[in-house]
């Protein structure tokens, strides 16, 4: 997920590999053959709709399934939208989008009596959540180009902050988005107070929160994935 290039050895040869369990490791370990890990990663079709399913699912009843607080929520959806973006080809991402706030207006979670408000700023939060799967996408290329192939010279250290980069960019332009689509309603009197508030830091908070959780989620197969794989 950080670097642009993992090197694999087919089932027969992963026999000989010693065993991975650092993320870093595994991302930077060096093997005979290379595959680009363009986004999205390469998986099955039946994976693909698997995942997209899930995350949808989760996405759209988080609101009815966590209720309140709104972090808990906020945080499960971004996770779904950063992990989608790794995963899931484009013809995904606007339902993607789309469906976490469909499930808070359905539940009137966020804004209680004021949830009808929601309505104006639907279209805005769509792309906010499209702005936060692109910018990722987009980091991650950048990052691609700079450094093609992995460094087992690389330290912790810059490695933290390519993981930085590809969650706080992420997060930070779709907070902006928002906040500032906000603050013009609200100039025009077109919405209250509150949601100036809620699409504040908020946004940003639970943006960076859900990049963590995807991060970590993501650790979490990739050290499942290699090990099965040289187990077999």
């Amino acid at each position: 997920m950080i670097n642009g290039v993992m090197k694999q050895r087919w089932p027969r040869e992963r026999d000989r590999n010693r065993n991975k369990s650092d993320f870093f490791d595994i991302i930077n370990y060096m093997e005979e053959k290379e595959i680009t890990l363009s986004l999205p990663l390469q998986i099955s079709e039946m994976k693909k709709f698997l995942i997209f399913a899930s995350v949808s699912i989760l996405s759209f009843f988080a609101p009815f399934a966590f209720g309140h607080p709104q972090w808990l929520v906020g945080t499960v959806v971004n996770a779904c939208l950063f992990l989608g973006a790794v995963y899931l080809p484009k013809k995904y991402y606007i339902p993607l989008a789309v469906l976490p706030s469909l499930g808070v207006l359905a539940r009137g979670l966020v804004f209680g009596p004021f949830t009808y408000f929601l309505v104006y700023f639907l279209p805005f939060i769509w792309l906010g959540n499209l702005i936060l799967i692109l910018v990722f996408r987009s980091v991650y290329k950048f990052q691609l180009k700079r450094d093609p192939t992995s460094s087992n010279l690389k330290n912790a250290f810059s490695q933290l902050l390519e993981v930085g980069s590809l969650i706080g960019l992420p997060a930070l332009a779709k907070f902006l988005f928002l906040f500032l689509i906000a603050n013009i309603y609200f100039k025009f009197s077109i919405v209250p107070s509150l949601f100036v508030q809620t699409m504040g830091l908020n946004q940003l908070a639970t943006a960076l929160a859900g990049g963590l959780v995807a991060f970590l989620l993501f650790n979490f197969y990739g050290k499942y994935f290699t090990g099965s794989k040289q187990a077999s």
